[in-house]
Formats: structure tokens, sequence, C-alpha cells
């Protein structure tokens, strides 16, 4: 396995101010390349010698180049600054739960299930179904109500915080969900602690 301390991914050049230009053509091939074995990706890990970093961080060349560089900065503050903004709207935005009796919501839950296909046709809602799966049918039939949620998102794509900002609207999505049903506040709060 490789030692991550002496190694620093792409991600990691770029918050050091790197561009992908300055990468591919200071550093050019990756020390290390292969699959992230903590997540699925379709692009490789690429992984570069800390040393090797900071040595060409000290040369002319890095200098000249990261001068020249000022556009990509101002590019990358301005999605900074969209990154802020969309995480403000998430935190700012007021989340309305759909309030619907028990039986009604349990209907609908098992009926989102059935439509999803996840359920064998002839089995009813409460036989061969685990412990707990109506509680966790519900949250899902509720997560899916509050997709329009999602829209909050527009804008942001990799490298500007998505996926900060979509941690943070599911878990703001999950304690609205929580805060309106108590009975389904404790698989939203293991929701979000499996989420993270």
């Amino acid at each position: 396995m490789t030692d991550r301390t002496t190694y620093v991914s792409h991600v990691g050049v770029r918050r050091r101010g790197w561009t992908d230009t300055m990468v591919r053509e200071l550093l050019g091939t990756p020390d290390v390349q292969g699959r992230d074995p903590r997540r699925w990706s379709p692009a490789p890990l690429r992984l570069y010698l800390l040393a090797r970093v900071e040595t060409v961080e000290r040369t002319p060349e890095f200098a000249e180049t990261s001068a020249h560089s000022g556009v990509s900065s101002a590019a990358a503050a301005h999605a900074g600054r969209r990154r802020a903004a969309v995480l403000a709207a998430i935190r700012a935005e007021p989340i309305e739960v759909p309030r619907l009796p028990g039986p009604e919501l349990e209907r609908r839950a098992v009926r989102h299930r059935k439509l999803l296909g996840a359920r064998s046709p002839g089995t009813p809602p409460g036989e061969g179904a685990p412990a707990g799966a109506l509680v966790r049918w519900q949250v899902s039939y509720l997560r899916h109500a509050l997709a329009r949620y999602e829209a909050l998102l527009d804008g942001l794509y990799a490298e500007t915080g998505r996926g900060e900002a979509e941690r943070l609207l599911r878990r703001r999505l999950y304690e609205a969900i929580g805060a309106a049903y108590p009975a389904l506040a404790q698989e939203c709060r293991r929701r979000i602690a499996v989420e993270r």
C-alpha cells in the first residue's frame, strides 16, 4: 500500500495552486496511478511524490507559469464564490415536508417501493419484509418527494464543491423529515451518519 503522507493526489496538487496545464507540463506523468480502493471512479487515482512537487515549486519555471495562471485563479475564485453562494442558499432554504396521516404515508411508501421494483409483487407489505423495512421505505418515499430541492445544486460541478453541497442538502432533508415525523427520526439520523 502506498504511504499517503509522502504523496499528494491530483486534487491536492490543485489545492496547492497548480492548474491542470501546469501539472501536465511541469510534473508530467504521476508517480503512482491506479484505482482508488475507497470509492469507484472512472478516472484513475493519480499520486505525485510530495518531495518532487515541492522541488518543482521552487523552480523559476513554476514561478513563471503560476504568474501567467492569473486567469485560472480568477476562475477558481469565481467557482469558490459560486460554491459559497450555493451552500448559503442550501442553509437558508426552508424545507417543507409533506404532512400525511400515518396510514397514507405507509400506503404511499409501499406503493413507491413497488414502483421501484424492489419487492416481489405477490408479497404483502408486512410479510417477508425485514424488521424496520416500512420505516426505511417511508423515509425513502419522503426523500423522493423532496427531490425538487436538488435544483439548489444547479451550477456546481465536481471541482467546485458539489460533493459538500450534496451532503449538506441530504443532511438538511433528513433533518426536516425527522422533525416532521418523529417516528422516522432515528432512521434519518442513521442515514445522515452513513452518508457522511
